[in-house]
C-alpha cells in the first residue's frame, strides 16, 4: 500500500513552555519517531512539514533556533519537505496536493504539533480533498488555550480537552479516522 506519513511542525520551539504553556501527551515525540521508523522500514513516503512563522517574536520564526526540527525528524531524509506560514500543510511552498496526486497517493497518516491547529486543519483539508485520512492521536500534542470570546466570555480548555475535541470533530465529522500509534503499527505489521 502506498500511503504517506505527514509529520507536521515537529519543531524545537514547541519545547518553550514559557511561550506556549502547559502541554499534553509527553509520548508524542517517541510515537512520531516510531512512525517514522516504520515508514522508513516499509519504504513508504514521508512528508516533513515545518512552520516558518512570520512573527519575529515566535520561537518558530526562521531566525529562531526553535524553528529547527526535533532530532528524530531532522534525521530522516523526507521524500518531500514543505515550508508553510499558515495552519494547513496544503498551503506551503510546495503544492502538497499535486505532489501526492502525482504519485497516486490517496492515503495519508498525520502526526505532529499542534493537534487542534495545524494537524486538525491539514486533516480537514485532506478529507475535503478526498484523501483517506488517519490521525495517530498519541503522536500529536497541543497546549492549554484561553481566550476572551465575544458572547461567551473567558473560555479555557486544557490540552487534553483540546486533543479529545479534535479527535471527536475529525472522526464524527468524517474527516479522519483516529487511531493510537500501537494500533496503527500493529495493522501495518499484518498487511
Amino acid at each position: 500500500m502506498n500511503r504517506a506519513l505527514l509529520v507536521i511542525d515537529m519543531q524545537r520551539g514547541f519545547d518553550d513552555a514559557s511561550f506556549w504553556g502547559a502541554t499534553a501527551n509527553p509520548h508524542c515525540e517517541a510515537n512520531v519517531a516510531r512512525l517514522i521508523d516504520a515508514w522508513v522500514a516499509g519504504g513508504e513516503p514521508i512528508v516533513v512539514v515545518r512552520h516558518d512563522s512570520t512573527s519575529p517574536d515566535s520561537p518558530l520564526h526562521p531566525d529562531s533556533p526553535g524553528n529547527a526540527l526535533v532530532e528524530p525528524v531532522a534525521a530522516v531524509a523526507p521524500d518531500l519537505f514543505v515550508r508553510k506560514q499558515v495552519n494547513s500543510a496544503f498551503y506551503g511552498d510546495v503544492d502538497l496536493h499535486a505532489w501526492l496526486a502525482g504519485r497516486g497517493i490517496r492515503d495519508v497518516v498525520l502526526c505532529g504539533i499542534q493537534t487542534n491547529m495545524c494537524v486538525e486543519t491539514t486533516a480537514r483539508m485532506a478529507g475535503n480533498l478526498g484523501y483517506d485520512v488517519t490521525v495517530a492521536l498519541d503522536a500529536t500534542r497541543t497546549f492549554d488555550l484561553s481566550a476572551e470570546i465575544a458572547g461567551l466570555g473567558p473560555v479555557t480548555r486544557t490540552a487534553s480537552e483540546l486533543m479529545a475535541t479534535t479527535a471527536l470533530d475529525l472522526q464524527a465529522g468524517g474527516f479522519a479516522s483516529i487511531v493510537a500509534t500501537d494500533a496503527l503499527l500493529d495493522a501495518r505489521d499484518q498487511e
